[in-house]
């Protein structure tokens, strides 16, 4: 019998974990890890008014960090797990990294890549969504709350 401590739902939490990172910086609470070989190589979260940077999404940190900590630009034995559907700028990078595989919680109806593209990931990438998806909806709504 093989134990797994580690498992889809562990890492999500570990993305929640820098979702509220981004909160308590008052960033949109999105956090990403990418996970290599069972180990979490990225952790990332959204950055955008830090930085002045639209493009400085949790995706697109962590793709940043694992490719320097492996070293080369494509992570193909790499799992993204985020905490919210990627939107079609960085669901396009992650085509380009050719990840393994993607696993998002909350859905996102507006800008998600799935309201604009069947699929725009590699042709081998598996994409699982849904994960934690009432944690990661409800620090998105109440981020959102407290701006109204």
């Amino acid at each position: 019998m093989e134990i797994k401590p580690f498992d889809d739902t562990y890492f999500m939490k570990q993305a929640l974990i820098q979702a509220k990172k981004a909160y308590d910086k008052d960033e949109v609470p999105v956090g990403a890890i990418i996970v290599c070989d069972n180990q979490i190589i990225a952790r990332a979260y959204n950055y955008t008014e830090a930085l002045n940077d639209v493009t400085a999404h949790a995706e697109m940190q962590a793709f940043t960090a694992a490719a320097d900590y492996l070293g080369g630009k494509y992570l193909n034995e790499c799992t993204l797990y985020v905490t919210l559907e990627p939107c079609i700028m960085c669901g396009g990078a992650a085509y380009w990294t050719q990840l393994k595989k993607v696993v998002y919680g909350a859905k996102d109806e507006k800008r998600g890549f799935s309201t604009l593209a069947q699929n725009i990931f590699h042709p081998k990438t598996e994409i699982e969504g849904g994960l934690l998806q009432g944690e990661c909806a409800k620090l998105l709504s109440d981020f959102f709350k407290s701006k109204r």
